[in-house]
């Protein structure tokens, strides 16, 4: 059963990268470094308070760090560099869009938009006190914590748009 789940995830992924990567100038969306370098820029933010973080926050950032390892491993021999950024939110920040804690993004994408997932929000901890916290819901499943294999994948769609988009001409420089 899991293996099916894998395999349609993996099917929404590719029909996900072919419809964001089939638009005109989507090369612009892909940051590149000079040369052949392309960089995947991966930036994940969570809630801080009293050097805090909550549980699923906190088990979230095990699965990325896992995840970028990973990532570096399998596309420094393509030329990409993956790179992480964490951000803090302040409890001023999270009282006013709780949601955006937990929050990954992919080459300033949502990480949902590579997987065909969506976001959830459920019931967290003293930490987050009575707001619900972000959840990212793919196939009917619901994770509290970011699994570092959707980590992965996303960050795979993602690198195949960076590749894509270094071996295609711009339609926008044809016009020109």
């Amino acid at each position: 059963m899991k293996k099916e789940k894998a395999k349609e995830i993996a099917r929404k992924r590719d029909r996900n990268v072919a419809k964001n990567s089939s638009s005109c100038c989507a090369s612009a969306r892909a940051p590149a470094k000079s040369g052949n370098q392309k960089t995947l820029k991966i930036e994940w933010q969570r809630l801080i308070s009293n050097e805090e973080t909550c549980p699923r926050c906190g088990s979230t950032e095990e699965e990325l760090d896992k995840a970028v390892s990973t990532l570096k491993q399998s596309l420094a021999p393509l030329g990409i560099e993956v790179i992480l950024e964490k951000k803090k939110l302040s409890v001023s920040e999270f009282k006013k869009a709780p949601l955006e804690s937990n929050r990954i993004w992919i080459n300033s994408h949502p990480l949902e938009d590579y997987i065909g997932g969506s976001v959830g929000q459920s019931p967290c901890c003293d930490v987050c006190g009575p707001s619900e916290c972000r959840t990212v819901k793919i196939e009917g499943q619901e994770y509290e914590t970011i699994p570092s294999e959707i980590i992965i994948q996303a960050g795979l769609a993602a690198a195949t748009q960076l590749v894509k988009a270094g071996n295609e001409k711009s339609c926008c420089s044809a016009k020109e």
